[in-house]
């Protein structure tokens, strides 16, 4: 069975989030803008919870982590694990720049039971070592032998399709997710394990000097890893067989970045790293790590 560590939560609360954001009325925002992108609207949390347990048993999916995908609606993911406690790890987007950030962590995970904080430094603008980040890392770092917390980091290139489609402005400074900021935290708190999606997405170089020095850095393996582009030659197998090098098998989490619907669960993705992942030089056992053990390990058996 598969464990995926990279999902979205398009709830209603964060297409009301978007339509905010266009300067639109948000009464129909559920509905309207997901009509606009030809995606069908989420319902309820638990409709978009209960659809969501349909995809994964369909793909063989075993457990997910979903993100909720705009700061503040960690009330809707919080709803899909109260509905499937035993198939949801809860992600949630923090702005740590905002008053509050890091008490509002603690709540999320002692009151709503979600166990990972998401950061953007780029769309949120703020450097990964500072004062108040760290606050955020304290925060999950408290909870990590009671409810199994990680910390989700993005790296590197960041683009937001959603608000491509939609015309929403993306002033995403990539200077600012540089994982070599996240040792500070790394070395502060050695027991959190921080995930950073997309083999770094881009800062493949730095993301491995990263985790060569701080034993509780993961990389999660989602999406198409467009990055590749920047890397002349490289293939997935190549990268998959130079992350392993360095992080060894047990600190590599499978993920898809799956999130609306009709699309649903992105088996290609899935394929292509199971192609990747059976290429020469890599063991055959590895898989079993990356596409299940790993993630069980991490945020705790169900």
């Amino acid at each position: 069975m598969l464990n995926d560590v990279h999902c979205h939560f398009f709830s209603a609360a964060f297409f009301e989030a978007l339509a905010k954001q266009k300067g639109d009325a948000t009464a129909h925002a559920a509905a309207s803008l997901p009509k606009l992108l030809g995606w069908d609207p989420p319902g309820t949390p638990e409709e978009l919870a209960d659809r969501w347990i349909e995809e994964l048993d369909i793909a063989g999916v075993k457990r997910a982590a979903l993100i909720a995908s705009v700061p503040g609606d960690e009330a809707s993911v919080a709803a899909a694990i109260r509905r499937h406690p035993a198939r949801f790890v809860g992600f949630f987007m923090v702005d740590p720049t905002k008053p509050g950030a890091a008490d509002g962590v603690r709540r999320a995970i002692a009151d709503q039971g979600l166990q990972c904080p998401c950061l953007f430094p780029a769309m949120h603008h703020y450097r990964l070592d500072s004062a108040e980040v760290l606050e955020v890392f304290k925060a999950a770092a408290e909870y990590r032998g009671e409810r199994h917390t990680a910390v989700f980091v993005h790296c590197g290139v960041l683009s937001v399709g959603v608000r491509k489609k939609l015309g929403l402005p993306s002033r995403f400074d990539i200077r600012l997710g540089q994982p070599l900021d996240l040792v500070k935290a790394a070395l502060q708190y050695p027991d959190l394990p921080l995930i950073v999606p997309h083999f770094g997405a881009g800062f493949f170089r730095e993301v491995l000097m990263a985790a060569d020095v701080c034993a509780g850095l993961y990389l999660d393996t989602s999406s198409s890893n467009a990055w590749i582009k920047y890397f002349p030659g490289l293939t997935l197998a190549d990268v998959f067989r130079q992350a392993l090098a360095i992080l060894g098998p047990a600190r590599l989490l499978f993920g898809t970045d799956s999130s609306f619907f009709p699309r649903g669960w992105q088996r290609a993705i899935y394929d292509e790293q199971r192609t990747a992942l059976s290429a020469p030089g890599i063991d055959e056992w590895v898989p079993t790590f990356v596409f299940e053990e790993n993630f069980n390990r991490v945020f705790g058996a169900a």
